[in-house]
């Protein structure tokens, strides 16, 4: 990503703000839209540390306008955008019957429209280059919705399904522009601490947690390696996706009974802290990290067989025919 010009959407706090951190690293010409004054603010500063550079253009991702005027002051101030990258969002905790219809119309807007209209902006400079790269932040809950996130789930299936259409529209182009999906696990992310909350414990991730460093590795990989539909990072991922494909209606069961109590921390109440319509970090700097660094996994094993696909293709045909062998040799 060395001097390549990078737009992440959501790049002031969670997976977002991790991801930036690692463009950073790698040298990058960063361009940061979220809404929150102070996480934009220490997002520039650690991407300049890192190595890159970064610049702040604030706007709400849910006004196309704003996105997409956003788009253009980049091109003109940056330079030609190489890769774009969908990550903000925003929810709400709750039943869905406790969530009013501006709040739930409200988190559609930002967690999908703001999807379509960064890819919009986005095809509207790189079509006529015929090239480029966009990635979107998805989610295992874009194939296995859960209770408590109606709208957010919503959204995620939303997302998943327009990627779909327009990656089928880019190939039917032949165009040289990539559009590819990164569906993550449960991630250790302020999300938990600032979505606006009407339970009355605290929301947590479904476990196991994984650090959004785990979430912005396999993004960065995804978009130097675009011509895979999608990845899965976790195991717990890969796993949802595949019972949700055979046993759907049993996990409708066992989330009835279980994924309600799952997401919430005995003994500790909510914060009261919410970024639905206003941002929670215009004065105060989240970072990427939430509350469960202790519980959190730095690493992940399927990231790893997903970047080294081949090896992992070539050990299991190796000991495919290493058992082949033994059993001719048995009988």
């Amino acid at each position: 990503m060395s001097d390549k010009v990078v737009v992440v959407t959501g790049a002031s706090g969670g997976v977002g703000r991790a991801v930036v951190r690692q463009l950073g690293d790698q040298g990058a010409i960063v361009a940061l839209i979220a809404r929150g004054e102070a996480g934009l603010a220490g997002a520039a500063v650690e991407v300049g540390v890192g190595g890159g550079s970064a610049k702040v253009f604030s706007a709400d991702v849910a006004n196309y306008d704003e996105v997409r005027r956003a788009a253009q002051r980049i091109e003109a101030e940056l330079g030609p955008i190489d890769v774009w990258i969908n990550v903000a969002f925003t929810t709400v905790f709750a039943p869905f019957m406790e969530i009013t219809p501006e709040e739930f119309e409200r988190t559609t807007q930002v967690t999908y429209l703001g999807y379509v209209w960064g890819t919009r902006a986005a095809l509207e400079v790189m079509k006529p280059r015929d090239k480029g790269v966009i990635v979107q932040a998805g989610s295992a809950l874009a194939y296995r919705a859960i209770p408590l996130q109606s709208a957010y789930c919503g959204a995620k299936h939303a997302i998943k399904g327009f990627t779909e259409s327009v990656r089928t529209e880019l190939f039917a182009e032949d165009s040289g522009v990539k559009i590819t999906m990164v569906q993550l696990p449960a991630l250790n992310t302020p999300q938990f601490d600032w979505g606006l909350t009407r339970v009355r414990r605290h929301p947590q991730p479904v476990p196991p947690i994984y650090q959004p460093e785990v979430a912005a590795r396999a993004v960065l990989f995804a978009a130097e390696h675009p011509e895979r539909r999608e990845y899965w990072v976790g195991a717990t991922t890969a796993a949802t996706i595949m019972a949700e494909k055979f046993v759907p209606g049993l996990l409708d069961r066992y989330l009835g009974r279980t994924g309600v109590k799952s997401q919430q921390i005995e003994g500790k109440a909510p914060t009261g802290v919410s970024n639905l319509w206003e941002p929670a970090d215009d004065e105060r700097d989240y970072g990427a990290h939430g509350s469960f660094d202790d519980r959190s996994h730095q690493r992940s094993v399927q990231v790893w067989m997903s970047q080294h696909r081949r090896l992992v293709t070539a050990g299991a045909a190796g000991l495919a025919a290493a058992a082949a062998y033994a059993l001719r040799r048995r009988h």
